[in-house]
């Protein structure tokens, strides 16, 4: 295959799963999500996109995208089950969100990872040519820095860590965390969300390593590891744009007539999982209904919950239980043409979302524990009457830049139901206020403020950073 500049190594490819009869790809945008964060910067320079493609057995051909050439990865139903659903997401992925789900250990699923993440690395090193950057992504892929460094040492080599990075006390109870430590360290930058977890990751690599470190560089045999936080965003003026074309007003109006023409509209949009905190944020508005602080007829709530890891029998435990829920909920409280909640399960594209952030007065973003929440970021780029009010989890990496939303404790149910409250009895001065503050910041941190940040950190001539995020 060609080689690239610059090759981006992800678990997933960015691509539909099926492929249209023309054999035109679309990029898969979901709520949110590293697709979102990467597919604006990505048009601006050759580029070849390392990742799996869905399914199983030899890896497909998949078309390029916009210029961006696909390289797809075969995973076998054992790597699937072992990889990603076993290691990454039955291990990491629980104890890196505070353990809310006890972390599940296999060591035929750590055999799995590392030959997953073998064959991850020699793609990347196919891909890259001599002296590229090579932008690892992600939990699913912690060895791939290491592993690709003994391959290639002529290359620059980023990791970027989307999730939250554990505190030492968690991180220690993983039997190979040595091994992921050092697979991490084999990049020359590497990216947190925020500042507490380049904090932890330095501390575990002189605790179990044994290495010189301070929260801003690590020394490994003859190199420096340079790390740090680099809060990921979104494309503000793309969401901007999108949310005031005529189509989407209108579509924004026509959804708020459907849904009855309430006084209020809260929103939330989730993928199904167990950190996001859909159960708390379900059992604290049923409670207002309950005790007469919030009226059905007045107040609509929308719930979006894309399924997710659907053969990962947490997420189908915890599906099972959010749909018992909500039907109770609707049960006791809903009438004939006014459910309490309207739950939904579908994915909706760009043009559906833009629509349901307009009419969102609350936009509750309530995760019990996130790397950093691009819903919340879309919401207020989308909000462009400077409208809206951002319920928002402290717990969620959002949080750190949006200090005007209205911040809370998911734990703590009675805090949740009185900041919603507060929220829904905002003076509309006071939730302009907050939003516009919030605009203000988005517009200055966007997507390619943290590609530049990033971008230049890591490949120190510039020369990359400023094809990828130039200066507006």
């Amino acid at each position: 295959m060609r080689q690239s500049p610059l090759v981006v190594v992800a678990n997933r490819l960015p691509v539909d799963d099926g492929v249209a009869l023309d054999g035109a790809c679309e990029w898969r945008r979901s709520p949110g999500g590293l697709v979102g964060a990467l597919h604006p910067i990505l048009k601006k320079t050759p580029a070849v996109w390392v990742g799996w493609a869905g399914g199983s057995g030899p890896a497909p051909a998949v078309p390029d995208i916009d210029g961006v050439r696909m390289h797809a990865v075969p995973l076998s139903d054992e790597d699937m089950r072992d990889h990603y659903e076993g290691f990454a997401n039955a291990t990491l992925w629980p104890l890196y969100h505070d353990a809310v789900e006890q972390p599940v250990y296999h060591r035929r699923w750590w055999e799995a990872y590392q030959r997953v993440n073998q064959r991850f690395a020699e793609a990347a090193a196919e891909a890259a040519e001599p002296g590229a950057v090579v932008w690892v992504q992600d939990y699913h892929l912690q060895l791939v820095p290491g592993l690709l460094r003994a391959l290639r040492p002529d290359l620059r080599i980023g990791f970027f860590l989307h999730v939250p990075f554990p505190p030492p006390e968690l991180f220690m109870q993983l039997p190979r965390r040595a091994e992921l430590l050092l697979g991490m360290l084999g990049a020359d930058l590497v990216g947190f969300q925020r500042a507490q977890a380049a904090h932890n990751f330095a501390q575990l690599a002189s605790k179990v390593l044994k290495l010189p470190a301070t929260d801003r560089r690590i020394a490994v045999d003859d190199r420096v590891v340079r790390i740090g936080a680099f809060p990921v965003s979104i494309d503000m003026a793309e969401m901007e744009a999108l949310s005031r074309r005529p189509d989407v007003v209108q579509r924004a109006r026509r959804l708020r007539g459907d849904l009855g023409d309430p006084q209020h509209v809260i929103l939330s949009i989730d993928r199904m999982d167990y950190t996001k905190g859909i159960e708390q944020r379900l059992k604290a508005y049923s409670e207002l209904i309950a005790n007469g602080h919030i009226k059905v007829r007045d107040t609509v709530m929308v719930q979006v919950a894309v399924p997710s890891r659907e053969r990962v029998e947490q997420y189908q435990v915890l599906r099972e239980r959010v749909e018992r829920e909500v039907g109770r909920i609707n049960g006791e409280f809903g009438r004939v043409g006014e459910p309490a909640i309207h739950y939904l399960t579908q994915p909706f594209d760009r043009t559906e979302l833009a629509a349901l952030y307009r009419i969102a007065d609350i936009m509750a973003v309530t995760p019990l524990r996130d790397g950093m929440n691009l819903v919340a970021k879309e919401y207020v780029a989308a909000r462009v009457d400077n409208g809206g009010a951002l319920l928002l989890s402290e717990f969620a990496g959002a949080a750190a830049e949006f200090t005007q939303a209205y911040l809370v404790n998911p734990h703590d149910l009675e805090g949740l139901k009185l900041t919603l409250m507060h929220a829904l009895q905002a003076t509309p001065a006071d939730v302009s206020d907050r939003m516009r503050s919030m605009r203000d910041h988005l517009r200055t941190y966007d997507i390619r403020a943290w590609a530049r940040a990033y971008l230049t950190s890591l490949d120190q001539t510039g020369a990359l950073a400023d094809r990828l995020a130039p200066a507006s």
